[in-house]
């Protein structure tokens, strides 16, 4: 999927192909990792429209689709800290979500309940190369300001 889409214009042909070459190896290698991470949230409970006062059942579906948009707002935060809790540790970690595609069968492995849903897994161990300095974009690469597609003036 991801090299299908192509390389992202922020991206050098090489970077690219770090890139598609460290996921390859991660799958290839998940299972070497002395522990996996697997972090879970129950599915919401939104009481059925019946149960519900007429104003607040018209608008049912849009609070269905609304608590389907805020899921990860607990869960991600979360992993963030896990993975920096594992940096200061020494440990090396990563965040992968390619495990959702066959999430019933990872679930089955697991004894993972069926109103549980999994939403990434996190090899941690100890890295094989010392860890190399952190490169992010620039601030005003990425921000907005006002508005979309106002440069941020940083």
């Amino acid at each position: 999927m991801y090299a299908a889409r192509g390389r992202p214009p922020h991206l050098t042909e090489g970077q690219f192909r770090r890139l598609m070459s460290s996921g390859s190896f991660l799958w290839d290698h998940l299972a070497d990792a002395p522990l996996i991470l697997v972090p879970c949230q129950t599915q919401p409970k939104i009481p059925p429209p019946d149960a519900l006062p007429p104003d607040v059942r018209a608008r049912h579906l849009d609070e269905q689709r609304y608590v389907e948009r805020i899921r990860g707002a607990s869960i991600y935060p979360a992993v963030q800290n896990v993975i920096l809790a594992c940096r200061a540790f020494g440990l090396g970690t990563t965040i992968t979500t390619n495990h959702i595609r066959c999430e019933d069968e990872v679930k089955a492995v697991l004894g993972v309940p069926d109103d549980v849903q999994t939403f990434a897994l996190m090899p941690i161990g100890y890295p094989l190369d010392s860890f190399g300095p952190v490169v992010r974009r620039p601030v005003s690469e990425v921000v907005y300001a006002d508005r979309w597609a106002r440069r941020w003036p940083g």
